[in-house]
């Protein structure tokens, strides 16, 4: 699923962008990849909250964020 976790074999260790250290025991490990997750880098099932991301809805219909749709002609 595009919008799902990745899962990987455990245990990790995720090195953040900001140098910050992450790891799991677990045998198998669910990474996030919407960055919605709570407990990021790490999968907390957020992405069931919300089936598209806001900027993936904006390039969908073509609108930006915050902009009304078009008029329907009535």
């Amino acid at each position: 699923m595009e919008s799902g976790p990745l899962l990987v074999e455990g245990p990790v260790e995720i090195v953040l962008p900001d140098g910050t250290v992450r790891s799991s025991e677990r045998p198998v490990v669910a990474l996030c990849v919407c960055r919605r997750s709570k407990h990021y880098p790490f999968c907390d099932t957020s992405h069931r909250r919300r089936s598209v991301p806001p900027a993936e809805r904006t390039r969908q219909d073509g609108r930006h964020e915050g902009e009304d749709a078009p008029d329907s002609g009535g």
